[in-house]
């Protein structure tokens, strides 16, 4: 089921993914080489309670930390650990938080210094594609129509679209109905409706789009051990539209980035 959101509660979930933006922008000041993932992790849970809020993902489904971590072939879900970052490396983090009664929950994927161009295209794409999605999340269209686009859009610069993990709806729990897959047929899946709230997030490997677990029950590979990237937007249906409720501007702040990628998607400018 389909739950839908007052203005007030989307209000609310506002507020818990920009407490995740605003740790994802600490994050961004903070990740260089030689760096650990780790302690990556212990700035951000410190931070998300320093704004009100508990980290989303520490404990859920049994979860040991507060980001998901996932450098180069690692495609989502990863544990951070005591390996110091590398120049060239990139990562996907991933974040959560829960406030008010609602989470928070999107995700950027980092250059560590200087990357491959192949790979730096490859997060550059999957960054369009989240957008190119984002687009069609909309009254009048269905879950696979935002699928299709982002699969379409990054197949045909010869990625491959992960296919077992997914976004999903948000709100009250981490993860709601529908499940939001990265491909699809148009015109298939349910109906977008008014006060809808879904995180929707490419997860786009440079490679074939198959996938493996490591022991441990969480990491997810790229099985042909190939570069992966992960973008993730927490999105409203308002007035028949699409508007972030997340941002990426904090980390662009931080990185010294200018963009208006965002722009479209906003009612109201967002002050930083």
């Amino acid at each position: 089921m389909i739950i839908q959101k007052t203005r007030e509660e989307i209000e609310l979930m506002r507020e818990s993914a920009l407490i995740v933006s605003k740790t994802l922008g600490m994050i961004a000041k903070e990740i260089k080489p030689g760096v650990t993932p780790l302690h990556l992790d212990k700035l951000a849970e410190a931070f998300i309670r320093d704004h009100g809020a508990v980290p989303s993902f520490l404990g859920l489904y049994g979860f040991p930390n507060s980001l998901c971590m996932s450098p180069n072939a690692q495609v989502v879900h990863g544990i951070p650990n005591n390996r110091p970052l590398e120049e060239g490396d990139v990562i996907s983090v991933d974040c959560g938080a829960y406030k008010n009664g609602f989470h928070g929950d999107h995700a950027y994927s980092f250059e560590i210094g200087e990357v491959a161009p192949e790979t730096k295209k490859l997060l550059q794409i999957t960054k369009e594609s989240l957008y190119v999605g984002i687009r069609e999340f909309k009254i009048g269209n269905r879950v696979q129509d935002v699928g299709n686009a982002i699969q379409k859009y990054t197949e045909a610069h010869g990625y491959g679209v992960v296919r077992e993990f997914v976004g999903h709806g948000l709100g009250q729990k981490m993860h709601e109905e529908p499940e939001m897959p990265n491909y699809g047929k148009k015109g298939r899946g349910k109906l977008f409706v008014e006060g809808m709230v879904v995180a929707i997030e490419p997860m786009i490997n440079i490679g074939n789009r198959n996938v493996k677990q490591l022991k441990d029950g969480w990491t997810i590979l790229t099985a042909d051990g190939k570069p992966s990237a992960h973008f993730e937007h927490d999105v409203a249906i308002i007035d028949g539209k699409p508007e972030l409720l997340s941002t990426f501007a904090y980390i662009y702040d931080a990185l010294g980035i200018e963009s208006n990628e965002e722009d479209e998607f906003r009612k109201v400018p967002l002050k930083i």
